[in-house]
């Protein structure tokens, strides 16, 4: 049938974001004032109706996702578009990108409020607030981004920023040049995400994907439905941070590390967990200076001084102080319940005494003792050329979300796009696949996180493990899958 072709997927794909993005107008992470008469919060019947179809199109958009990523799997001439060549269905899996992105780019904010956030937080620096020591609150009814502020979500209204200095200059602009107004300030931080899926496809594309081409890296990493919809439609800025790792890493395995580690510095001061990067492109400098001690002293100190160089650069160019250093564990002080350590320690705590934070932080703590010990072995392993620098990078951003004290389900991206990139067909990035297509519901468009956002996740999961376990990728097998194949002696060969 031709639904089940690739041009079928494309078109399907695209049908469920129009529906993802015209229930966001009815049922989306809609702003309390400010909306211009166009992002506006309707009564209960509409608003339902709105999450009906997003969820619709949502559920549509997953399952073409997936049927494509089946026929880049078997190497099904339809997924060429009638181009038997590896060129011809990368260049299809862009074409299914645009598709699918087109529809979000006007729509509200979706399945999370966070853009309201950076765009308050842009004005609290240009209106000379100290965003690391406070929240978006202080802004004032009279105050650039006020608006925005009002629509920050209930626990984040009082936190300071946890994000580096080079992200909120970024946002203080966006807020500088729209005045702060939350449409076209939300649209501007959507530019933003958008420069971010063009740069991690860029760099996916030049890093190869492993076995099965650079089709297979970009559909799981960009293409992805979790990508989409909370980098594009939450506009979160996790996809700049992505972005600018994936970038950084391509550039060290071409064996320009310093220029590398300079994008990966611009990544810390997005997010810290880039700082991951570091360490693995460390470990592609003493490799290639011949993996001795000389080599690895090199490795494990000069990427970090040039990234810490940036960082410092950055903060003083930024006039925002150094308080980012200590707002990074903010974030840590909410529970989520998608943090096993978190959930393990309440659970504990309620055991074992009426105060259950005690054992909750330990845990916590532990936690992240046990996502650096799964760091350093990878990172040895690929020292010892054993693993993928790459793909031990993938890996370890995916253990520190995992064993992190607060998980949101776009965190999941950290790892699953720089996996994409080395070895896309695999058992690793098959299982986060699935991941992806689970963790893509869990919030609903509103930005909440409703009991049946868990229930549909768990159901997406139980059956997506159930096929990886029926019909399980192995890497070995794809050079017979998919005769196109990746491009040998490339990047992510080295």
């Amino acid at each position: 049938m031709w639904v089940f072709s690739a041009s079928g997927c494309r078109w399907l794909g695209a049908g469920g974001s129009l529906a993802v993005a015209v229930g966001g107008w009815f049922a989306g992470t809609l702003p309390v004032r400010g909306g211009w008469g166009l992002w506006e919060r309707h009564g209960p019947a509409p608003t339902v109706a709105g999450a009906l179809l997003a969820y619709l199109g949502l559920t549509l958009l997953v399952a073409a996702w997936g049927r494509y990523g089946v026929l880049l799997v078997r190497g099904d001439g339809a997924a060429r578009d009638g181009e038997p060549s590896e060129r011809g269905v990368r260049d299809g899996v862009l074409a299914t990108l645009v598709c699918w992105t087109a529809p979000l780019l006007l729509a509200p904010p979706l399945h999370s409020a966070d853009v309201y956030s950076y765009v308050a937080q842009g004005a609290m620096v240009l209106e000379g607030h100290d965003v690391y020591g406070a929240g978006p609150s202080v802004l004032g009814p009279g105050d650039l981004g006020a608006e925005a502020a009002a629509s920050v979500g209930g626990h984040w209204t009082d936190t300071p920023a946890p994000y580096g200095p080079a992200f909120l200059l970024l946002a203080a602009a966006v807020v500088k040049l729209t005045g702060g107004a939350v449409v076209p300030a939300v649209l501007g931080m959507r530019l933003i995400a958008l420069g971010a899926l063009a740069l991690t496809a860029w760099a996916v594309r030049g890093l190869g994907g492993g076995t099965g081409g650079r089709a297979g890296a970009l559909w799981l990493a960009v293409l992805n439905p979790l990508f989409l919809i909370h980098v594009v439609g939450g506009t979160h800025n996790d996809g700049l941070m992505i972005g600018l790792v994936l970038a950084g890493v391509l550039l060290a395995t071409r064996g320009r590390w310093v220029l590398g580690s300079v994008l990966v510095g611009c990544a810390v001061m997005v997010k810290s967990p880039a700082a991951v990067a570091l360490l693995f492109i460390g470990v592609m400098v003493a490799r290639r200076d011949g993996g001795g001690a000389r080599g690895l002293a090199k490795g494990l100190v000069l990427p970090g001084a040039v990234a810490g160089a940036v960082a410092a650069g950055a903060t003083v160019l930024a006039g925002t102080g150094f308080g980012w250093l200590r707002t990074q564990s903010v974030a840590g002080t909410i529970h989520t319940a998608l943090s096993v350590t978190s959930d393990l320690g309440l659970g504990l705590g309620l055991l074992l005494g009426d105060d259950p934070d005690p054992v909750k932080d330990l845990v916590r703590k532990l936690g992240l003792a046990a996502a650096l010990v799964v760091i350093a072995v990878l990172a040895w392993r690929a020292w010892r050329g054993l693993l993928d620098p790459v793909l031990g990078l993938g890996l370890s951003l995916v253990a520190l979300v995992a064993l992190s004290p607060m998980v949101q389900p776009w965190y999941l991206l950290w790892g699953t796009a720089v996996v994409a990139s080395a070895a896309w067909y695999g058992r690793a990035g098959q299982v986060l696949a699935v991941l992806s297509a689970a963790l893509v519901y869990e919030t609903a468009p509103s930005g909440r996180t409703p009991w049946y956002g868990f229930v549909l996740a768990g159901v997406v999961a139980a059956l997506g493990l159930l096929w990886a376990r029926r019909d399980p990728w192995r890497a070995g097998a794809a050079e017979d899958a998919d005769p196109v194949g990746a491009p040998t002696g490339g990047p992510a060969s080295a």
